[in-house]
């Protein structure tokens, strides 16, 4: 039998149908484009691709400009009226984990748009080399011949933080391809750290495969959009006017394909748009290249030359590892889920930068987006954890070993985990709570970051599965449990990861956190052949798990602190128990959760507790993992699918947002969204096949 909350909850789920643009479509806040780390990542924030200009996910224009000539007739299909007055007419766009395709009608051609990102999790080399395609298809929809014609063009705006600084231009030579970049003068590699900043260093390269009766032209986008709109031709020769700031007649790189009569029989073009940006990451002072430039001997031009012959390869390995992720996520969760999966899978990648360490290892550095710009955040690992421990374990050991590293390294003063390592893209060590060069105890996240620590570790080892990791770093893990012990069961005044809404004395579900990290060591101490400490570990959670069972009980759920009868509080953290295996809490816990959660939520997510109507959307999905049933689930993500559908705020999926409005709250952009997948852990054996897909570019043999 469904009680009252289950039948209005499931209600909710099915209003929910409708919502959208049209019946059954989605319209992403944000559509990524080109998404690759926190500084080459650029968006359309709009209904439409031609109702504004790209831009990086802070805001500023990233303009891209394409324009479309059927018959002589000029229309846009993307940027802002002013590349072309007249647009075509989108019908569609849809979202999957890497790609964004957009189909619009123009004048009896049908003309399709898909943007790649090959971010493939199997492949480090791949998913770490900076270079984006834009695909262009065009056919017939009317049965008749048409002459056609495509334009694209790329501003200077993408190399520069403030259209106030110079660029300059120039060509490469690369056997078989025209390929074009822009730089800004300065070039001052590294020398800024912050939010709000885009880069102004390295360069931007659009390449052209030549024998395509393509052109190409560096020139003023003005001059350019209009001469191609007027006649189908670029402006030659190149423009000298150099070097002048980005917003001096705004230069662009362009290229024109002449597809020439196009019938039903689609015709298709592309361009490769890279990125060098020569160093990637300082860490304690040394400047870190990107992963794919490790080897001296790969250049930019042979990175540029390896994405145009991987292009056919490649876009079959996306497309058969997007359908193998779309099914994997809508079994595990609903349709809807997998569409919040698609959405998140590219900006989770793009909130990180992977750089070469000093001994030649990966490491992997999140920058916490419109947030404080902090660099290698352990509460964004934490949130984002999910999505790693799915497709790329090794990642998630390259973000967790610099925070290992520099615990260990003399300048930590304390005896848990850090909060991070620096401000992006500086890591060179912890600034939140620093104050007059004094890191200060009271602005720290004790029980908060050391239970992070201790169940990444634990998961890691987990997922691979091996406890190598935890051995390398055993004398910090053990001191950190041993923090734990001393201080998880009622955690002081201190901040969490929600540290917008202050301290707060006897946090339940930071206490959660902590005993379930004390659980996990108790599990690493057994697979690294350590009995007898495991058993001591494991009966001091059980021990603490039971005593938290007692403090935090409340009628029909559990407070937000031990203190304050009558409160309640996500306990998003309490799916790490099951995730993990330590069953430290019964089953019912979670049961009863998750009643409350279905009766508790709002239109568009359940709040964070009874001091909040807004709501932290990984915190909302782990809530939701709880649920027994996979109608309840779907009935708790419901809402999560309405907010991303509907919120006025045109951002990339911003994590803090109004249950009741649907509004951004803080935030956009972040890793975090990574935390949605944790619905899709699986053991080892059926995460590797569904991997397969995305390294043979084939279907999975049965669903993963």
């Amino acid at each position: 039998m469904f009680n009252q909350s289950r039948m209005r909850a499931i209600a909710m789920m099915l209003t929910c149908l409708g919502t959208g643009p049209a019946r059954g479509a989605f319209r992403p806040p944000a559509v990524p484009l080109v998404t690759h780390d926190p500084y080459f990542s650029c968006w359309s924030m709009a209904d439409h691709l031609y109702d504004d200009w790209t831009r990086h996910w802070t805001g500023a224009n990233h303009a891209m400009a394409g324009i479309v000539r059927v018959d002589g007739v000029p229309m846009r299909f993307m940027g802002g009226a002013n590349a072309q007055p007249a647009a075509a007419t989108q019908t569609s766009v849809t979202v999957t984990a890497t790609q964004s395709r957009y189909v619009f009608s123009c004048r009896g051609v049908e003309l399709t748009v898909t943007f790649t990102s090959p971010l493939l999790p199997n492949d480090l080399d791949v998913l770490t080399r900076p270079a984006s395609y834009v695909t262009f298809t065009a056919r017939s929809a009317d049965g008749k011949r048409h002459a056609v014609q495509l334009y694209f063009d790329i501003s200077a705006e993408w190399v520069v933080d403030q259209t106030t600084q110079s660029v300059t231009w120039s060509r490469l030579t690369i056997p078989g391809l025209d390929v074009m970049q822009v730089g800004s003068v300065d070039q001052n590699i590294l020398a800024k750290s912050g939010d709000n900043l885009r880069i102004d260093w390295g360069r931007l390269m659009l390449s052209v495969r030549k024998g395509q009766n393509a052109s190409t032209s560096i020139v003023s986008a003005d001059d350019a959009r209009a001469r191609f709109s007027a006649d189908g031709a670029l402006p030659a020769p190149d423009d000298t006017a150099k070097p002048r700031p980005a917003k001096d007649r705004w230069p662009v790189m362009t290229a024109l394909f002449d597809l020439g009569s196009v019938t039903g029989k689609p015709v298709r073009r592309h361009v490769t748009v890279a990125y060098d940006d020569v160093y990637g990451i300082e860490y304690f002072g040394a400047k870190l290249r990107g992963w794919w430039r490790r080897d001296a001997s790969m250049t930019p031009e042979r990175m540029v030359a390896a994405a145009e012959s991987d292009y056919e390869t490649l876009i079959k390995r996306c497309d058969a590892f997007d359908a193998a992720l779309n099914a994997e996520a809508a079994r595990a969760g609903g349709a809807r889920y997998a569409q919040l999966c698609a959405l998140a899978y590219r900006q989770t990648i793009a909130g990180n930068k992977v750089v070469a360490g000093p001994d030649g290892q990966p490491l992997c550095f999140a920058k916490e987006n419109f947030s404080n710009g902090c660099i290698a955040t352990v509460d964004v690992m934490y949130p984002s954890a999910p999505f790693f421990l799915r497709y790329s374990p090794a990642l998630l050991e390259a973000q967790l070993s610099p925070i290992f590293a520099y615990a260990r390294g003399g300048k930590w003063p304390f005896p848990f985990a850090p909060h991070d390592l620096g401000t992006y893209p500086k890591a060179n060590g912890q600034v939140y709570g620093l104050v007059n060069g004094e890191l200060k105890l009271e602005f720290q996240m004790p029980v908060e970051e050391t239970g992070n620590m201790l169940i990444l570790t634990a998961a890691l080892c987990k997922a691979r599965p091996s406890p190598e990791f935890a051995t390398r770093n055993w004398d910090l893990l053990s001191k950190w449990a041993d923090y734990l012990v001393a201080n998880a069961l009622d955690p002081g005044n201190q901040l969490c990861t929600a540290d917008m809404f202050g301290p707060l004395a006897h946090n339940t579900d930071l206490a959660l956190k902590g005993i379930i990290g004390i659980g996990a060591y108790a599990r690493l101490c057994a697979m690294t052949g350590k009995p007898d400490e495991a058993r001591k570990y494991s009966a001091i959670a059980r021990e603490y798990a039971a005593q938290w069972r007692q403090k935090a009980s409340d009628t029909g759920h559990t407070r937000l602190a031990y203190d304050k009868p009558g409160t309640w509080s996500m306990k998003h953290n309490l799916i790490w128990d099951r995730v993990l295996g330590t069953n430290l809490f019964p089953v019912a816990v979670g049961d009863s959760e998750a009643a409350w959660y279905l009766k508790t939520q709002g239109a568009y997510g359940l709040p964070v507790d009874n001091r909040t109507p807004t709501s932290l959307i990984d915190w909302n999905l782990w809530c939701a993992a709880l649920a027994k049933d996979k109608s309840d689930f779907e009935a708790l993500v419901a809402p999560l699918y309405r907010y991303a559908n509907e919120t006025p705020s045109r951002v990339p999926l911003c994590d803090w947002f109004d249950t009741t409005t649907a509004r951004q709250t803080g935030f956009q952009a972040r890793s975090v969204v990574g935390g949605l997948f944790i619905k899709m852990l699986r053991p080892p054996a059926e995460a590797e096949e569904a991997n397969r897909a995305g390294r043979e570019g084939t279907k999975p043999a049965r669903n993963p």
